[in-house]
């Protein structure tokens, strides 16, 4: 299980520009702002950041500069492959450690949607103990009770983070991962894939 939320695309406008720096073509700038304060690219700018995108990554270096920012919720084992991605990146993550105790177990909190009957029994057998723990740590703060939550707690346990990233490292997470077994990063591909001008500067291997 995998949730993408609260998406922003920021600073298109700077990146563009300097994107033309080299050539000092700024005079052939033709995007704007439309009612809604979304960025548009116009003909010039649109075909000039596409040639620049495919002509690999000496040259699209204005992509780094485009930034966008989200919300993923994720089990934890999903998150320990994505933080391969350590350049470009930045996350502030829910803390388990020091508010694993401050609500329910319950199954919402684990991605469990592919877990077969069998499994799924286990599960419930671990979260009833991870609940057992969380009420007697609650009543004595007795901090045994509370490693045992945190050392017991399962990969599939899902985490929130709001992650910043920038269009280049957008490139290297979809052609890496499009593919992947897990389907949590064929999610997060569809969503990169619906970003604003993808096509033209993220799937750039396409053409």
């Amino acid at each position: 299980m995998i949730k993408v939320e609260r998406i922003s695309v920021m600073n298109m406008e700077n990146a563009i520009r300097g994107a033309r720096n080299p050539l000092n073509s700024w005079a052939r700038m033709d995007s704007s702002y439309d009612k809604d304060g979304n960025y548009v690219l116009g003909e010039n700018d649109l075909s000039l950041a596409h040639r620049l995108a495919k002509a690999g990554s000496d040259h699209r270096k204005f992509l780094r500069q485009i930034i966008v920012s989200m919300d993923i919720t994720a089990p934890l084992y999903w998150w320990k492959e994505f933080d391969t991605y350590k350049v470009g990146t930045v996350a502030n993550s829910t803390s388990t450690m020091h508010k694993i105790q401050a609500k329910e177990f319950s199954r919402e909190d684990f991605s469990c949607d592919r877990l077969t009957e069998d499994a799924m029994a286990v599960l419930d057998s671990v979260i009833a103990y991870l609940e057992d723990q969380r009420l007697k740590f609650l009543e004595t703060k007795e901090k045994s009770y509370w490693h045992n939550m945190i050392q017991l707690l399962p990969s599939s346990f899902n985490q929130m983070r709001t992650v910043s990233m920038n269009y280049e490292v957008l490139i290297n997470i979809y052609y890496a991962r499009r593919y992947h077994k897990l389907a949590e990063w064929h999610t997060l591909c569809e969503e990169i894939e619906k970003l604003p001008y993808a096509k033209e500067l993220i799937l750039v291997k396409e053409d």
